[in-house]
């Protein structure tokens, strides 16, 4: 199975400061990589060099351009959002109608929610429609920056059950910040620890031991292990 993203070596370096040093690992199609750690241990800007949206040295080698980037939650909030409706959202993607009704009823949303202005929307339905636009492209490639905590978007369904739909129907890679440990275990095939270097990756039943996450955490952390994801 081929790599659709490979890094070696990457390091970061913001102000005279080091961010990240030494990191490399790869994903292959299809694979779902959760990457966790400390905050300030990095996460957000390993995605962002990733991108090229920050400068890096190292090796960075996508094996697609068909990339979807959702950035963390607090810089989606809809107050910073222009006054436009969900069709008019989606458009700046050049996304066609019947593709953007398509997508919202693959996250659980009416066709009358394109003519909806994004003030309007409940969370859930927010949630829900950043959802659907960043994977309207028909991405190869999801990178999910999700700091914070179980966001609910509706019944006992969240935004980490609805992007495992996607995995299984469209074989898409997905890259996932997370704090949630328990995620690691329901959705990843490797897991990324970071703290500004990388101190352990690969298969979460052989990397996520106590003497691992108590290097990468500290003491004190408490996991339990989950059923494997189906």
């Amino acid at each position: 199975m081929s790599d659709v993203l490979s890094v070696k070596n990457l390091k970061v370096t913001l102000e005279g400061q080091d961010i990240l040093s030494n990191i490399s690992f790869s994903v292959k199609k299809g694979e779902v990589l959760v990457i966790v750690g400390p905050n300030g241990a990095g996460k957000t800007t390993l995605l962002k060099a990733l991108l090229g949206i920050i400068p890096s040295k190292g090796e960075v080698q996508w094996g697609t351009k068909k990339i979807s980037y959702l950035p963390p939650q607090e810089l989606l909030q809809r107050q910073f959002m222009p006054p436009l409706t969900v069709k008019e959202f989606f458009e700046l993607k050049n996304a066609k109608t019947e593709d953007i009704s398509k997508m919202l009823e693959a996250v659980g949303l009416k066709k009358s929610m394109l003519e909806k202005n994004f003030n309007h929307l409940s969370t859930g339905q927010f949630q829900r429609v950043i959802i659907a636009w960043a994977l309207v492209n028909n991405p190869e490639v999801l990178l999910f920056d999700e700091p914070t905590s179980g966001i609910d978007i509706g019944g006992e369904e969240t935004i980490y059950s609805l992007l495992h739909k996607f995995w299984k129907e469209k074989n898409i890679s997905i890259l996932l910040v997370t704090h949630e440990l328990n995620v690691v275990w329901e959705h990843a095939d490797n897991v990324l620890c970071l703290n500004k270097k990388k101190l352990c990756y690969g298969a979460p039943n052989k990397i996520l031991t106590p003497k691992n996450l108590e290097k990468l955490y500290g003491t004190g952390i408490k996991f339990y292990k989950h059923g494997d994801r189906k």
